[in-house]
This record gives structure tokens, sequence and C-alpha cells, in this order.
């Protein structure tokens, strides 16, 4: 998981790569939860936070 520091240094389609890597690794824990009981419960939740670093950093270098 990339901290702050590390977003600021990431270009542009490294943030959209790392974004869409995010959605799909939360995607796949999803229908992992579904079908059985999940190895780590936080994973879900340490991949929200990590796609929302990713889209405040996108949002602070639109403005």
């Amino acid at each position: 998981m990339a901290k702050k520091e590390n977003m600021k240094t990431r270009s542009d389609a490294e943030l959209a790569t790392m974004l869409a890597e995010a959605r799909g690794r939360l995607r796949t824990l999803r229908f992992e939860a579904a079908g059985a009981r999940p190895k780590d419960s936080n994973a879900p939740r340490k991949e929200r936070k990590e796609i929302a670093r990713v889209l405040t950093e996108q949002r602070a270098r639109m403005k």
C-alpha cells in the first residue's frame, strides 16, 4: 500500500493503473467473501482506503 509521500512522486498514468488494480482487487475480495469466509476480514477496508488515497491525489492534481 502506497502512502501519501509515494503518491506525489507517481505520474498520472501510474496513479490510473494503481486505481484500476485496486478496484480489481476489491472486486475479487468481494466475490471471495460471498463464497466463503475470508482470510483477512479487513482486506476490503484496506483496498477502499487505497482507492481513496489515489482518488484524493488525482483530485488534488486537477485543482
